[in-house]
């Protein structure tokens, strides 16, 4: 007989929304967590930095009040009460967390926990407790660059820029990948010197090009200065305190930085290590733990889901992940898997991105037919009403059958504005569904049906 129908390692989106999940279908559970319950999203990631990014878009939207001959005084600026209400966002989610597995009755055990078996949980304190299944759900942690070990006082990983209470006049950040993206956008914000490096030919390298290149003209307007196919080599502390950063470009060009911090946003590290995975035979590929359907590991009744599994690295799989395992363990016939081109991705600077399904390069490389549509948001009357014309909806389709293939959209709200197409697509309906669909006027919204109205050759507004 097992103490539980269910032990959750971690306490992170794909844990804690597991455990509750479990716990709806009747599954006696426990999670157990070493540390903050929410994992990294709701502590270290997801939460704070939006809200940091809230405050930041707030910060500089006083220059447009000075426009209208507003006189604003700057210098009673305190960017340790910015850090604050981050850190207050985060902790409330936190509680929430607790509250909702309490809520579920979900025994939280606030210890670490290691796999001893199929079926046993070897707790710190030398407890041991057994469930029938296991969900592994231990997340992810920073990737260290070679040659820029975190220090978190000059070299800084994610948590470290998260829990800056001063700010830089200046900082180089290490990847253009949405986490380096965001961070430039925060700190450009506030008015720090922002140098963003890139070693792929592109900035945000997993999102859609002519999306990507309305970011980057936004950016430059903004004075970041961008370099891409760029590595940085080394870095060296100067007698002023500065850092100067050897930069070397693909092409063997060489040039350097001299800034006050670094951010390393590389990617991260699944945490499978140490967590006991020897001791039921599994074996790890390059960190991550190999799952099959319905997200069970190679041993009979362990699952794995979030970022120590190959999946994309963001919150809501891991959720959805967990959600799918779970329903499994319940005895439910849930999806096999998540489809992978219904998975949208969200960038949060300004202007945001927002995708899902295919890109133009992905569907060249997979070969498969594709059209494209685009409106422009400086034909959408809100947009322009409230000085947000930078960007565009583009949608790829099916020449044929006009299936929806994928979406992109750059520009303001656009991770809200990518869920009606996505609702399209999962709904099986068409591009003219939504261009014959009444949108509200004035809203940003008719962007996405002008760009289905340009899929069927009628646009209005362009």
């Amino acid at each position: 007989m097992y103490d539980y129908d269910l032990i959750v390692l971690g306490a992170g989106p794909g844990g804690y929304v597991g455990a509750i999940r479990a716990s709806q279908l009747g599954l006696k559970t426990a999670v157990v967590e070493k540390d903050k319950l929410g994992g990294v999203c709701l502590n270290v990631g997801c939460i704070p930095s939006k809200a940091l990014i809230h405050l930041a878009e707030g910060f500089s939207s006083l220059q447009e009040w000075e426009k209208m001959g507003i006189q604003i005084n700057r210098q009673g600026f305190d960017y340790s009460k910015v850090f604050k209400k981050s850190r207050d966002a985060a902790e409330r989610l936190s509680k929430g967390v607790r509250f909702l597995l309490e809520k579920n009755k979900v025994t939280i055990i606030p210890e670490e926990g290691k796999i001893e078996d199929p079926h046993t949980i070897a707790l710190a304190s030398g407890q041991k407790i057994t469930a029938k299944n296991l969900l592994i759900a231990t997340g992810s942690r920073p990737r260290e660059l070679p040659g820029f070990a975190f220090d978190e006082q000059s070299v800084l990983s994610s948590t470290g820029a998260l829990m800056l209470q001063s700010l830089p006049k200046s900082m180089l950040v290490l990847g253009a990948g949405a986490i380096g993206v965001e961070f430039a956008h925060i700190m450009n914000s506030f008015g720090v010197e922002v140098h963003l490096v890139e070693a792929l030919d592109q900035v945000l390298p997993l999102e859609d090009g002519e999306v990507v290149e309305t970011l980057v003209k936004m950016f430059k307007r903004r004075k970041i200065k961008m370099a891409i196919s760029t590595k940085a080599t080394s870095y060296q502390k100067l007698p002023d305190g500065l850092l100067q950063v050897e930069l070397e470009k693909n092409d063997g060009t060489k040039s350097s930085v001299q800034v006050e911090k670094i951010l390393v946003a590389v990617g991260r590290v699944p945490n499978s290590q140490n967590i006991g995975l020897e001791n039921v035979g599994i074996v790890c590929e390059r960190g991550f733990i190999p799952v099959g359907d319905y997200y069970q590991t190679k041993v009979p009744g362990i699952y794995a889901v979030g970022d120590v599994i190959p999946a994309p690295l963001l919150a809501h799989v891991a959720s959805k992940a967990a959600e799918i395992a779970v329903e499994r363990m319940a005895g439910h016939e849930p999806p096999r898997q998540i489809d992978p081109t219904a998975i949208p991705s969200a960038v949060y600077c300004e202007p945001q991105i927002a995708s899902f399904g295919y890109s133009e390069k992905k569907a060249q490389e997979k070969g498969i037919a594709y059209s494209k549509a685009t409106f422009p948001y400086k034909g959408v009357g809100k947009a322009v009403a409230t000085e947000c014309s930078d960007g565009l909806v583009k949608v790829l389709y099916d020449p044929k059958t006009k299936e929806i293939l994928g979406a992109h959209i750059v520009g303001a709200e656009a991770t809200e504005l990518l869920h009606e197409i996505l609702l399209a697509k999962t709904a099986e309906l068409l591009p003219a569904d939504i261009a014959n669909m009444i949108h509200a006027h004035p809203t940003l919204s008719e962007g996405v049906m002008e760009a289905m109205r340009a899929v069927e050759g009628w646009a209005i507004h362009l």
